[in-house]
């Protein structure tokens, strides 16, 4: 797989994530009058047939509620559910989430909210509720940091391979070894045994470098492979490369460890945690760093803020797109209807705009939340996209001095 090719697949991954993110955030604020909320978490297995059934028993019992407004908009929501879910032959792959109902708006009025969300995991567990507030519980987990690390803990003696998931420790498999201890005897009897030793051992290495990258290759999101132990066993082990090349490549660092079982997994996560986090933030450090390089330079090879950016993006010039997670913005677009003049606004809502050449109210004409938008610029020009997070001091500069938007160009 190409750079190119392994930087869309991470983008596609990054900006499901930060849809998810943002729908979660928008649901949470969401409160209806009375339990005119409906949700409803559809599991991948759950026959599409039966979900419906069971909302035309739920619309059955809605029309007891004693309320007419409430009993409207509650049977209302179930009808819309049922309406979209015909054009589902079955679940997606992890299930949906799904949110529709009631919420005020201006005096008396209120408005349906409707959201179908595909989650990053699956569904475990159909449900069905209506209250004031949306449902939430079942995703919120979702949003916790799912990152994937292969661990080792090894010596002569023993081996465990595990996966750290999120914050959680998975144990993938336990091994003793059959090595021999050490041989005290002189002679030629002690050389022969010290090299029946060393087979055996040999022969250890290569069973657990083929299992822990058996396993390791079957995670796609693998960031990275953490190899601990007592001793210098680990180091061997490593140096003499046993495992296949593309996990070897993976391979952050080696730490001394007092424990080669499932202990030994807890004690190689602590510590690497302190290298784990300033991965992360390093990396994002060397893209914002590259960028200031070039604005200092003032080769015109950079470019920042939303009007220079989208430029580039037009001219096809941009090489690598920056742009900050903490963008919760969207950006409208402004027409005046009488002379089709048009105007381009990032902010958090929509504002009045004057027609600069009559002088009228402009309408808005389109609206785009800002990180989709300058994704989908990016991929139409094959640019690389780099999303940064604004936890860093870095990243945090980026946002507030440079709007969270950069550009390192192709050309002049």
């Amino acid at each position: 797989m190409s750079e190119l090719e392994q930087n869309k697949k991470d983008i596609e991954k990054s900006l499901k994530e930060y849809q998810f993110k943002r729908y979660v955030d928008q649901i949470k604020k969401l409160e209806g009058r009375g339990t005119e909320l409906i949700s409803v978490y559809v599991p991948p297995e759950r026959q599409i047939s039966d979900v419906v059934g069971y909302l035309r028993d739920e619309y059955s019992t809605s029309s007891n509620i004693k309320s007419k407004t409430t009993r409207k908009n509650v049977t209302t929501a179930i009808e819309s559910i049922m309406s979209k879910l015909k054009y589902y032959k079955s679940p997606p792959e992890h299930g949906l989430a799904i949110f529709v109902g009631y919420v005020p708006t201006r005096g008396d009025k209120s408005d349906m909210v409707s959201f179908f969300i595909e989650p990053p995991q699956s569904v475990t567990s159909f449900l069905y509720r209506c209250d004031s507030k949306f449902y939430l519980e079942p995703i919120l987990p979702m949003l916790e940091k799912k990152e994937v690390y292969g661990l080792i803990v090894m010596d002569r003696a023993e081996a465990t391979i595990g996966i750290l998931r999120g914050a959680r420790i998975e144990i993938v498999q336990n091994e003793d070894s059959l090595v021999p201890s050490k041989h005290h005897q002189g002679g030629q009897s002690s050389r022969r045994y010290e090299r029946l030793i060393e087979i055996a051992a040999h022969e250890f290495f290569t069973k657990i470098g083929n299992l822990a990258s058996t396993a390791f290759l079957r995670e796609r999101d693998l960031k990275g492979v953490l190899i601990g132990g007592p001793g210098s066993t680990k180091d061997f082990f490593y140096k003499k490369a046993y495992l296949q090349y593309q996990i070897q490549e993976k391979v952050i660092d080696l730490y001394d460890v007092g424990y080669t079982n499932e202990y030994g997994l807890k004690e190689l996560v602590d510590r690497a945690s302190q290298t784990l986090d300033q991965l992360e933030v390093s990396k994002e450090k060397k893209i914002i760093d590259r960028l200031l390089v070039e604005i200092k330079k003032g080769t015109g090879l950079a470019a920042y803020g939303d009007r220079e950016v989208s430029k580039a993006l037009e001219d096809g010039k941009v090489d690598t797109l920056i742009i900050s997670k903490g963008l919760r913005k969207t950006k409208f677009t402004y027409r005046c209807e009488t002379d089709g003049s048009e105007k381009s606004e990032i902010s958090q809502e929509e504002k009045e705009n004057k027609c600069p050449v009559c002088g009228k109210n402009m309408v808005v004409s389109e609206q785009a939340d800002v990180i989709e938008k300058y994704i989908e610029l990016g991929q139409k020009s094959d640019s690389k996209i780099e999303l940064v997070g604004d936890e860093s001091d870095e990243g945090l500069s980026f946002l507030n001095s440079f709007g969270g938007l950069g550009a390192i160009l192709r050309y002049n």
